[in-house]
């Protein structure tokens, strides 16, 4: 079965949902309007029980996603990237959808992308495929929640080059980190995924939906004194308070490099 809509297209088969970001005009950025869609789409495939997801982009995709729609981000006097922001709703319910979400990954994977694809379960990904995280470019702050799913995922030392160069990995030193699960050519990739997602659907459901929820809480499991997250929104409203959080939204806007004061 399989129904189009604006921007994702939905399909099952047996008991594997698939949606399919399918914004090229925008290289699947990830809008209010797209991530509503992915998550409608999600609470439809919980009340069909749905025992696996796939999440991908259309086949032999250039960029799996751009990231955050950088047009909907706040000109200044917000934070960019709160509690209530649209991504931070979409990571959310991959990641409390009561079974695995599997990310079929062609191309380049950017941004706010990146933690999304770093929210699914398991990640399989083509040789071409490129990871990066790019807040820096744009002189944004990431928000705990962010670095938090980066860090269940990644070594501190690796989070830091990619946050601080703003600079893609290959897909080769993803598979080594473990952040790839397999890597697999694009004519193979889509067969290999589904026999994936069938071999979840062939195990106990509850079982699973139980070991999920208590691999996100034990994850999650780190504890933020109120002085700290206090000075945690202290140091994020300085940044986007400031000319570079500004100077990054209009340097992207107008297609430019930006010029960051530092201030």
């Amino acid at each position: 079965m399989g129904d189009s809509v604006a921007l994702i297209i939905t399909e099952t088969r047996d008991a594997v949902g698939t949606i399919v970001m399918n914004h090229a005009a925008r290289r699947n950025a990830l809008s209010e309007a797209l991530i509503s869609e992915i998550t409608t789409a999600l609470g439809a495939f919980r009340e069909q029980a749905m025992r696996a997801i796939v999440l991908r982009a259309p086949a032999g995709s250039k960029v799996w996603s751009a990231g955050h729609d950088v047009s909907e981000l706040p000109a200044g006097g917000r934070d960019p990237l709160g509690w209530s922001d649209p991504l931070r709703v979409l990571i959310r319910a991959i990641q409390e959808y009561p079974a695995p979400v599997l990310a079929l990954i062609e191309g380049g994977v950017w941004g706010g992308a990146c933690e999304v694809a770093m929210a699914c379960d398991l990640i399989v990904a083509t040789p071409e495929a490129t990871f990066a995280i790019t807040p820096a470019k744009l002189g944004v702050p990431y928000n705990l929640g962010g670095l938090l799913t980066v860090l269940n995922m990644i070594p501190l030392p690796v989070a830091k080059e990619m946050l601080f160069t703003a600079q893609p990995i290959p897909v080769a030193q993803a598979l080594n980190l473990g952040v790839v699960n397999y890597v697999r050519p694009t004519e193979e990739i889509e067969a290999f995924v589904y026999q994936l997602a069938e071999q979840i659907v062939a195990n106990s459901p509850l079982s699973i939906a139980v070991m999920k929820e208590e691999l996100r809480l034990l994850s999650s499991a780190r504890s933020v004194t109120p002085e700290l997250f206090e000075r945690i929104q202290g140091l994020r409203r300085e940044v986007y308070d400031s000319h570079d959080y500004q100077e990054g939204l209009a340097a992207f806007a107008e297609k430019r490099k930006p010029r960051f004061l530092g201030r």
